[in-house]
């Protein structure tokens, strides 16, 4: 199957020529058609599956026809850094057909923002926090909306946004078509999916287990070895990007800088660096000049970069669902990718569940001198699938899901809105 089966607007049909796309995705086969028949559809796939191509070509082959100049499509997105993927791949494959699209997100002066909507654009990808602010002093209007898309939505659970997306939703009056996609599907996520969505059509590519393109290693360590034993790790593995995840901001920046004082390409990426600074930290590592980014969950979500090799776990994360998030920023589409977990003897519990997703055990491996052979804790009462309502790391600002905020009155955003 190509591109060209789906026939979409000449126009946009140019966008994909230009970005050298000839065959479509899994997803993008799967999804394309019913979202152009306008059905609902509910998307569950993993990250670097191609789905936001799935959504994006065809909102804009509709907007094509029907009126111009006025918000058409909303887009919700759980960060900074995919509100601004989404908008770029908007500019792409929408670059010969005069459709605009505006990123709206917290952390940013809000005037360029309102300027840009204000002129006239038809797509509008935003995170929660600073699009109510928008709507709530009068400079969005969602009275014309035809397509309403909520992009990884089990990430919006988690970081607390579930009640904000019911806010939003509840602005929505007009008809309109309903788009949702996840990684996984939590319960929360599942009465929403009942709740907003009308005879959906599900489209799934693979399942919540972790991708196949990955391999897996655990590297029993006590916390103290942890620095040594990655720093090891990284002079005698041939690498070439690499994200390393941690649990909290300070462990994140502490991380980032002892690599760099040891003469590592490194740097960090969390919640309290400014927008400016952290857009150029993953646009350094995009391009391959930064090599090494250590990042906690919520700074890392949204990040699609293909030439991840090396995907290590500092610290375990807290669910078998973050774990998956996390390897799957490596082995995208065509490539494998290699997992490495540091595991301490409180982290047992969580393995044997990774484990049991994976229906194998995931090889042990140690480095001279860094060998730990206490036993793993036994598994607690509490299921290690126990999902957080948000993360462990909790940004700058953040309001407890189901806080009340009245209307016209602004509150902090969540860094990563």
């Amino acid at each position: 199957m190509s591109f060209q089966d789906f026939n979409l607007h000449p126009s946009v049909m140019s966008g994909v020529r230009a970005m050298g796309y000839t065959t479509p995705t899994p997803i993008q086969e799967k999804a394309i058609p019913p979202v152009m028949e306008g059905r609902d559809v509910l998307g569950q796939a993993q990250t670097g599956t191609g789905k936001t191509a799935a959504f994006v070509l065809p909102i804009l082959h509709r907007l094509m026809s029907g009126p111009q100049g006025r918000v058409r499509a909303l887009i919700i997105s759980p960060t900074r850094e995919l509100a601004e993927q989404t908008r770029q791949a908007v500019a792409d494959l929408g670059r010969h057909t005069r459709l605009q699209g505006v990123a709206v997100y917290g952390g940013v002066s809000a005037d360029q923002q309102i300027r840009k909507i204000r002129n006239g654009s038809e797509i509008v990808i935003a995170c929660p926090g600073r699009l109510l602010d928008h709507m709530y002093q009068g400079h969005i209007d969602l009275s014309e909306i035809d397509v309403l898309v909520i992009d990884e939505a089990d990430q919006m659970f988690d970081m607390g946004f579930l009640p904000d997306i019911k806010s939003i939703l509840k602005c929505i009056l007009k008809p309109h078509q309903t788009l949702l996609f996840s990684a996984t599907m939590p319960d929360d996520i599942r009465k929403l999916v009942r709740e907003v969505l009308h005879d959906p059509i599900t489209v799934q590519i693979g399942h919540a287990a972790p991708v196949s393109s990955v391999s897996h290693s655990l590297y029993p360590v006590s916390q103290e070895k942890k620095p040594a034993l990655l720093k090891e790790l990284l002079q005698k593995t041939p690498t070439q990007s690499v994200l390393v995840f941690t649990r909290t901001k300070h462990r994140a920046s502490n991380i980032a800088q002892q690599l760099a004082r040891s003469g590592f390409n490194a740097a960090c990426l969390q919640g309290d660096l400014s927008q400016q600074r952290r857009q150029a930290t993953i646009d350094a590592f995009r391009r391959g000049t930064l090599k090494i980014l250590v990042a906690t969950d919520i700074a890392a979500r949204g990040i699609d970069i293909s030439k991840i090799s090396h995907v290590i776990n500092f610290d375990m994360p807290d669910t078998v669902d973050a774990y998956t998030h996390r390897i799957g920023r490596t082995g995208r589409v065509d490539r494998t990718g290699e997992a490495y977990t540091f595991v301490t003897r409180e982290d047992g519990a969580l393995v044997r569940s990774i484990e049991r997703v994976l229906k194998a055990q995931i090889e042990r491996k140690s480095v001279p001198g860094f060998e730990c052979n206490e036993p793993m804790a036994p598994a607690p009462e509490r299921s290690p699938f126990h999902r957080h309502p948000v993360s462990a790391e909790r940004p700058r600002g953040f309001r407890r899901p189901g806080a009340f905020r009245r209307p016209g009155r602004p509150a902090m955003a969540p860094a990563g809105s």
